[in-house]
């Protein structure tokens, strides 16, 4: 079908018609597509429209325009999961057909802020336990967590025995974890957390900020996990109420 016999805006049309180039492998993952003058002489369309459609294909996160280089296709994301799913990034990457790693940065025991009494409900609350890892699929650097939790819940050497900070506090505390109330925002540069998980600079990474509850409402484990957003994308399932 010629484009301008869609009755839809014309930039949908291009979009679309971008996608299935990318899905048939004319545009190629990570290769620059061809130059704006080119691709609008090549779908028919002005390079306003072109660049309106390339507007929305990079909010999706299917393409990434740099200034003064050109429009690249994004790597398509290994690792897909719904956001109301409290799964781990352990059953994440198992699910992709991935070898999932661990590797552990740091251990500390830290005085309790007045933030985290209020976060995890007790105002005793002397020191908190905080660990860092990465976590790799086929030795390859995906995410960058950060967890803490009281210290009485988690310690290393329990997580070594019981593989999984979920498990080690909920034996240690004798409590069930049933939910999380997450926010994921979008990170730019930083330096530290960049050179772990190997990104180039004008890579984005998500920041999926986690509190993890038990039935009674009562807070036990804080996450920071940084996902590699070429590796990862995830969905939220909303149903009119």
């Amino acid at each position: 079908m010629n484009l301008r016999e869609d009755a839809r805006h014309l930039y949908l049309q291009v979009m679309d018609k971008i996608k299935a180039g990318i899905e048939d492998g004319l545009y190629k993952e990570e290769e620059k597509l061809p130059s704006e003058y080119e691709l609008s002489k090549q779908l028919g369309v002005s390079r306003a429209t072109l660049r309106e459609a390339l507007r929305m294909l990079e909010e999706d996160n299917i393409v990434t325009r740099r200034h003064g280089v050109g429009t690249f296709v994004n790597t398509k994301p290994l690792f897909q999961a719904g956001i109301e799913e409290l799964s781990s990034v352990t059953q994440m990457i198992k699910q992709s057909g991935k070898k999932p790693g661990t590797q552990y940065i740091s251990t500390d025991i830290l005085d309790a802020t007045e933030q985290e009494k209020r976060d995890f409900s007790n105002p005793d609350l002397e020191y908190v336990t905080a660990i860092e890892r990465i976590r790799t699929a086929d030795d390859v650097p995906v995410v960058f967590c950060v967890d803490k939790a009281p210290a009485s819940y988690l310690s290393l050497e329990k997580l070594r025995e019981m593989a999984s900070i979920f498990s080690t506090i909920e034996a240690a505390s004798e409590k069930q974890i049933t939910y999380a109330v997450a926010n994921i925002e979008p990170i730019t540069y930083h330096e530290r957390i960049y050179s772990i998980l190997q990104c180039t600079p004008d890579q984005p990474l998500l920041l999926l900020k986690q509190m993890h509850y038990t039935s009674n409402d009562e807070g036990v484990l804080y996450s920071m996990n940084y996902f590699r957003a070429d590796m990862f994308s995830f969905q939220v399932v909303r149903r009119r109420l």
